[in-house]
């Protein structure tokens, strides 16, 4: 049996006991990254991978465009500008401070230089809902808390972008700088006018086909499938940044639709989550197996450590300030950061811009650490922490600032976890 149809095997199991492992707060990105592991030539040897595959790489790329795509053109901005104290300050300062921190960390740690520490930090920035999703879904957290959690997790990663570009930019220059900087520069502002122009365009012809009636459900569907493989490959195209243009088509797209749109988006959700599988996969055996076989390096442990602690709390906790919030609630917020497929996706490309050097296998051991502790640690967590804050939030005194009325957020999909109300034909234990 060849590799890739015993990891289809593995997938299957997964999937036929997905809900039971679901109740022991065992993920998809837990079994997934371990089959990748297990059969990958560090281990099994029977699934043969490389980082730098031609068919990996577009994998990644695109998995990553539509899940960018998705989460912007869903996801209401009126929603972020409504409670902007919260995901407002998230974003704009939490995530900032989070990469400068991380840089500073990785400088200190591993004596970097700057670019390379400013990357290390950037990549390993956004989080990702899905490693968690029992925080998100449990409506005994306050939906305020939730929503704020999701708008980050949806926009976070889109953010970054920029930023990963960049700074991978600026280490992968040897000599000229400038003459890369301002290329990098170029490919972003590139993406954002196309972005613009093709999110436009497209949502206010589909919104006005749709209301004319000259759609159907399944045709919205591919609408919004088809403008987000479009705003990659187009961008990718006219030499821009193919993951700035799918989120910024993505937000304008949501917006010149109205939202008419944002229950089509399910399919291009789906056919995300389930690409997302197989990075999850290639990741374990690209990356996981080899680190694990190379022993424990305390270094990169330290660095994964503090990433997931530190360099995500306190900024978090500095962005919180004078909201009026509670202690536990900024540890709580803080603690749920999980560092998912972005940063996965973020460490293939970063592998593949810095051609595989000892500088790419350094920070591919680094984020490795970072995103494997995260799924190990926020898989596990995440259920009974959530469980934990609802009853002291439960028996505290009226009147908190968490418990103020928010409209619900919705779950996007990013597991096979169903969305709230969802009915799969099972029997209640």
């Amino acid at each position: 049996m060849t590799g890739t149809a015993t990891a289809l095997g593995a997938v299957l199991v997964y999937a036929v006991v997905a809900g039971r492992l679901d109740r022991w707060s065992v993920t998809a990105p837990m079994v997934l990254v371990t089959v990748g592991a297990v059969l990958g030539d560090s281990a099994f040897g029977v699934l043969h991978v490389t980082a730098g595959a031609g068919s990996v790489k577009v994998l990644a790329e695109l998995t990553l465009a539509l899940l960018l795509f998705a989460d912007a053109s869903t996801i209401r901005l009126r929603d972020a500008e409504e409670d902007v104290s919260l995901s407002g300050r998230l974003l704009g300062i939490g995530l900032p401070l989070t990469i400068a921190l991380g840089a500073v960390a990785a400088h200190l740690i591993f004596g970097a230089s700057w670019a390379e520490s400013a990357l290390v930090g950037s990549l390993l920035a956004p989080t990702d809902a899905a490693l968690g999703l029992a925080v998100v879904t449990n409506t005994a957290v306050p939906a305020r808390i939730r929503r704020a959690l999701t708008i980050e997790s949806g926009l976070n990663d889109g953010i970054a972008t920029p930023f990963v570009v960049f700074f991978l930019a600026v280490a992968a220059a040897e000599a000229d700088h400038q003459r890369w900087v301002a290329t990098s520069l170029k490919e972003l502002l590139l993406a954002v006018v196309f972005g613009v122009g093709l999110g436009w365009l497209v949502g206010e012809v589909a919104s006005r086909a749709r209301r004319t009636g000259w759609t159907t459900t399944l045709s919205d569907s591919l609408v919004v499938l088809v403008t987000a493989l479009l705003a990659y490959e187009g961008a990718v195209a006219i030499g821009a940044n193919g993951f700035v243009s799918a989120f910024v088509a993505g937000s304008v797209f949501g917006t010149a639709a109205r939202q008419e749109l944002a229950p089509a988006t399910a399919l291009t959700e789906d056919v995300g989550l389930f690409a997302s599988f197989a990075v999850w996969v290639v990741f374990g055996a690209v990356f996981v197996g080899p680190t694990l076989r190379s022993g424990l390096e305390w270094k990169p442990i330290l660095y994964a450590v503090l990433s997931l602690t530190v360099v995500r709390m306190a900024p978090v906790a500095l962005s919180l300030v004078r909201t009026g919030l509670r202690r536990d609630t900024v540890a709580f917020m803080g603690w749920f950061g999980p560092r998912g497929l972005a940063s996965v996706v973020f460490t293939l490309l970063v592998y593949e811009g810095l051609d595989g050097s000892a500088d790419a296998n350094s920070l591919g051991r680094v984020a490795t650490w970072t995103i494997l502790l995260s799924v190990v640690a926020h898989g596990l967590t995440s259920g009974p922490l959530a469980a934990v804050y609802a009853r002291r939030l439960a028996a505290a005194p009226p009147g908190l600032p968490e418990l103020d009325d928010a409209p619900e957020h919705r779950t996007r999909r990013r597991t096979l976890h169903d969305r709230p109300g969802a009915d799969h034909g099972g029997s209640p234990e």
